[in-house]
């Protein structure tokens, strides 16, 4: 989805730290690449990499990045996965298994929460992703403090590296965030007044009326009231109301012109009985 637009401020600044990404020992320079786009989507920064057998500053790697070559440029590299949790104060491991080990198991939704809350109050926090194929080891889970895994089909749960770390973006985004939508849909026209809907409820009706619209007299009062709901539904604007006024007498005044037609009445009812 296109989207990209250095013009604008990043929201990295403002926002509390966020969780240091750690790649446990990576094979494909391309899913590293992915890895820093899916962070920079999401105001994410620090990338940690643990034995990496990825060229992950290769040009592959910059490619898939996609334009966050700050966040492959400024990567550190561990041999072990001890050093790469120093200073971190509180870690969740990524699996799509159940391990056996008696820790907290979050969502990415609550695990996003509980990493603002305590990037809040001073700490910070580091998110551990496994290798592409087998994913993190036993030992390595055992170094978190709590597990994250994904509500995906059981049948089917293996995620790729990146997606991984974009849901995990996303979701910590939005509870940093409060998660309000990037844009919203433009007011062009301001709403229009009860005055205005009014009136164009009499215009409407009455051309309706001349038209013969309202075929049984005993129906009458509920069509209206149906005509009248569906536009209040509309919640129109005042430039809606005037297109609409438009619209009714251009139906029901004919198009100018030497080649216009005149104004168009509906059949009496019995003559589409046949009548």
């Amino acid at each position: 989805m296109a989207g990209t637009d250095r013009t604008k401020s990043d929201l990295a600044a403002s926002l509390p730290a966020g969780p240091a990404i750690i790649l446990v020992e990576p094979q494909l320079a391309e899913n590293v690449g992915a890895v820093a786009r899916a962070m920079a989507n999401f105001a994410l920064s620090e990338l940690r990499i643990v034995r990496g057998r990825a060229q992950a500053e290769g040009e592959k790697a910059r490619v898939f990045a996609a334009g966050a070559h700050h966040v492959i440029d400024a990567a550190r590299h561990f041999e072990r996965v001890e050093d790469a949790l120093a200073g971190l104060t509180l870690v969740l491991a990524t699996t799509a298994r159940e391990r056996g080990q008696a820790k907290p198991v979050d969502a990415p939704g609550a695990a996003a929460r509980l990493m603002v809350v305590e990037a809040a109050q001073g700490g910070r926090c580091g998110v551990m992703f496994g290798r592409e194929r087998t994913g993190l080891e036993n030992d390595e889970i055992s170094l978190a403090s709590r597990v994250v895994t994904f509500p995906v089909n059981p049948a089917y749960a293996s995620l790729n590296l990146a997606q991984a770390v974009l849901l995990v973006g996303y979701e910590w985004f939005k509870a940093a965030t409060g998660g309000a939508p990037a844009f919203e849909m433009p007011t062009r026209s301001p709403p229009a007044s009860h005055d205005e809907v009014l009136a164009l409820f009499a215009h409407l009706e009455g051309e309706l009326d001349e038209s013969g619209f309202f075929r049984s007299p005993d129906k009458r009062a509920s069509m209206v009231r149906n005509i009248r709901n569906m536009i209040h539904r509309m919640e129109p604007s005042l430039q809606d109301v005037r297109t609409l006024h438009g619209m009714v007498a251009a139906l029901s005044e004919g198009r100018p012109g030497p080649e216009g037609r005149g104004r168009t009445y509906l059949k009496p009812l019995k003559d589409l009985d046949g009548g």
